[in-house]
């Protein structure tokens, strides 16, 4: 398994060309582990570490773009596993920023990954404390930029999805960071340690329906088409392929039935036995 992680991390950590999304949001992760910066008039707002080793990737992203690590003021982060928070407790170091968690993630990352309800102590990472706890619906304000935590649990017990409103060229648009939806291997059934995780992944789905949104974006690029949508940009910068409202609806239904899926699997293998 550490050796298929390790595999994993290499693929998905890949140097990516930073770029603007739209307004005050830029693209500073890798490959496949996003990494959003949200620029203020205050300092910053960084959305996800990537893994420990995304790090100096991201540091060289903002040089790239003109922006400064130390500026960064408040880390949030989309949930507590390596691929996304592996990389807290260097950011939090090197720039001294406070950084916010839901609940339930927030013991997860104080164990520094370990103790997780389907990788145990597996994928564990540096520990990192929590500065501020975050309940659904919760907003995280800084420079007279709101970001706003909804609870979308099930892929962690306290998985998030952060959403904002932003302005460009005259036209507000909703700006949605979605969390994973995904159930890796995950046991859906009677599980033990997450009694919960069938009513949690209904909630979640039922949730992300609700959100309105312009701009899709997401933890994983391949689940936003992040390198092609790069691409098309670059080429015609007139026509945002990131406001994407069909793209994220897609994403919804597409990950919704791939979990229902694997629900019902499981139900009947139980069935059987």
């Amino acid at each position: 398994m550490k050796a298929q992680s390790d595999e994993t991390a290499r693929s998905w950590n890949r140097p990516v060309e930073p770029f603007h999304i739209i307004a005050n949001i830029y693209y500073v992760g890798a490959t496949e582990v996003s990494s959003f910066l949200i620029t203020t008039p205050k300092g910053h707002i960084l959305l996800d570490s990537g893994f420990a080793e995304t790090v100096p990737l991201i540091q060289t992203n903002f040089k790239k773009l003109g922006f400064k690590i130390e500026d960064v003021k408040i880390l949030i982060n989309s949930h507590a596993h390596y691929d996304h928070a592996g990389g807290l407790a260097l950011l939090k170091e090197l720039t001294g920023a406070k950084l916010v968690s839901s609940e339930a993630d927030a013991a997860l990352l104080a164990n520094g990954g370990k103790g997780d309800f389907q990788w145990g102590d597996e994928l564990s990472y540096k520990p990192v404390k929590a500065d501020r706890l975050l309940r659904d619906n919760d907003k995280v304000e800084l420079g007279g930029v709101a970001v706003t935590a909804r609870l979308t649990p099930g892929h962690t017990k306290g998985s998030l999805t952060w959403t904002m409103k932003v302005e460009e060229a005259g036209k507000q648009f909703d700006v949605v960071f979605a969390g994973s939806t995904s159930a890796p291997g995950y046991k859906l059934v009677d599980n033990q340690k997450y009694p919960g995780i069938i009513k949690d992944y209904a909630h979640t789905f039922q949730l992300l329906k609700s959100l309105p949104c312009d701009v899709f974006l997401a933890p994983h690029g391949s689940i936003f088409s992040m390198l092609e949508k790069a691409g098309q940009l670059k080429q015609d910068e007139k026509h945002n392929p990131f406001i994407d409202p069909k793209g994220y609806r897609n994403f919804i239904e597409r990950t919704e039935k791939a979990y229902l899926q694997q629900l019902e699997k499981e139900r009947q293998a139980t069935k059987t036995n």
